[in-house]
């Protein structure tokens, strides 16, 4: 197949495509939902409109409208505009799509748009291929994906674009989309679809955001509702019911992110419940979940959420994290189970958490504050002359190796941001910063 057949959008309305892929908008105005970033006056929209557009990267769960977007831009900048998916294709087809995007600046002076869907499962090669041409706009980049491009997009890269946020459907946002489906779509109104007192309810909240599966819900039920005498299929709850759970069944067949299951996960976790924990960690594997990405999250999970409580939980989930890159599925699974059951199981904190939540808001909020004297380096004669370093105790030269002095700025002298609790190994930290910095601690605690 062709590579550049899929530039052309206008077969979208072919009555075999999805519902959804029919009613994709294909201008701001059409477009429902991410007011935070395409309503008036907002950010996106002002660069698209004034196009001034640098290469971006659309962040957020599935079904929320990034390909869209990445259409419309194309659409309102009149750019050409070449889609590919970082599943099935590869730096051939990213080095075929440059070498005509650079026919186009030259010899036509116009803008390409490469739209790179599922960024993330480029490897480093991959990407690396994409940095001269961004660079010296031979195309405007605009990848997708469902994961933190802090970790999965290059450093250099991701420089090199603006990152948007893209938040899930309303479900009034949803419910628009269902009532622009059924006033607009030629086939839902020739099947005279209606839907009776819970179901269109029932849809708004099962789709959960991801606007994709109201519109192949939809679809779907439609199809299996028989019509009434009058012609009329009226859709109920029961037939959404059979709509959603076959459509989950196909889309986690594909692998797709599942944010609600992920966070069942880690709240499960969060709750010292194992046999919620892995119960949604099989639902997950089950439809195709990178396990990378669940071990990733039960790194971050050990740290925010157990802490010092139990120290052992952060080197269990990062090993856990090495031993599935290794080993790989299936037996990766072994590997993820026996992490979530010990984190689950292990005493739970969030002081540490915390504590770099309340420091980070001080240092944005307040003037920066000078380094005390005894605190400074002192490398040479000079500054040690000016007093650099020149008051400063050696723990190590006192009894306990402890020596009671003042470590954070005159005005920060009294502050207390790490709160430890009793639970688990913090009780032992809190009974010695207790022991060792009497005054400030009774004080505060």
């Amino acid at each position: 197949m062709d590579l550049f057949s899929n530039i052309e959008t206008n077969n979208r309305q072919k009555s075999n495509a999805p519902l959804a892929d029919r009613l994709r908008p294909k201008s701001l105005a059409d477009f429902i939902g991410q007011v935070h970033l395409v309503g008036e006056g907002q950010i996106l929209r002002q660069a698209i409109e004034q196009d001034e557009l640098m290469s971006m990267i659309f962040w957020g769960p599935p079904g929320v409208g990034k390909t869209t977007l990445a259409r419309i831009i194309a659409g309102e900048t009149k750019s050409d505009f070449y889609a590919i998916s970082a599943v099935t294709s590869g730096v051939a087809d990213v080095r075929k799509i440059l070498e005509r995007a650079q026919v186009n600046r030259k010899r036509l002076g116009k803008r390409t748009i490469l739209f790179i869907d599922e960024i993330h499962r480029f490897n480093k090669a991959q990407q690396d291929a994409l940095l001269h041409s961004v660079e010296d706009g031979t195309v405007l980049l605009i990848g997708a994906t469902t994961e933190n491009p802090s970790f999965e997009v290059i450093s250099a890269l991701l420089s090199r674009c603006r990152v948007y946020k893209l938040e899930s459907f309303t479900p009034d946002d949803i419910g628009r989309i269902i009532d622009r489906a059924l006033n607009s779509d030629a086939w839902l109104q020739s099947q005279q679809v209606e839907f009776d007192d819970a179901a269109r309810d029932a849809l708004i909240h099962h789709a959960a955001g991801d606007a994709r599966i109201a519109l192949n819900a939809l679809e779907l039920a439609t199809k299996i509702t028989k019509p009434q005498e009058d012609g009329r299929r009226v859709i109920t709850s029961s037939a959404v019911e059979q709509a959603l759970q076959r459509r989950t069944l196909i889309y986690d067949k594909k692998g797709d992110y599942h944010y609600d299951s992920i966070s069942a996960f880690i709240k499960s976790i969060r709750g010292s419940d194992p046999d919620a924990a892995v119960y949604w960690m099989a639902r997950m594997l089950d439809g195709g979940e990178d396990p990378k990405f669940i071990a990733r999250r039960m790194i971050i999970l050990a740290s925010e959420d157990i802490g010092n409580a139990h120290p052992q939980a952060l080197t269990v989930a990062t090993s856990a994290f090495t031993a599935v890159n290794y080993v790989g599925m299936p037996e990766a699974q072994i590997i993820l189970s026996q992490a979530a059951t010990y984190l689950a199981s292990a005493p739970k904190s969030n002081a540490s958490y915390l504590a770099i939540k309340d420091a980070m808001a001080d240092v944005k909020n307040a003037p920066p504050e000078v380094v005390p004297l005894h605190l400074r380096n002192a490398p040479t004669s000079m500054m040690q002359d000016m007093g650099y370093g020149s008051e400063y105790k050696y723990p190590h030269d006192f009894p306990q190796h402890f020596v009671e002095q003042s470590y954070l700025p005159d005005s920060k002298k009294n502050t207390i941001y790490y709160h430890p609790t009793e639970l688990g190994y913090e009780k032992t930290i809190k009974e010695r910063l207790m022991a060792l910095w009497k005054k400030r601690r009774h004080e505060k605690e």
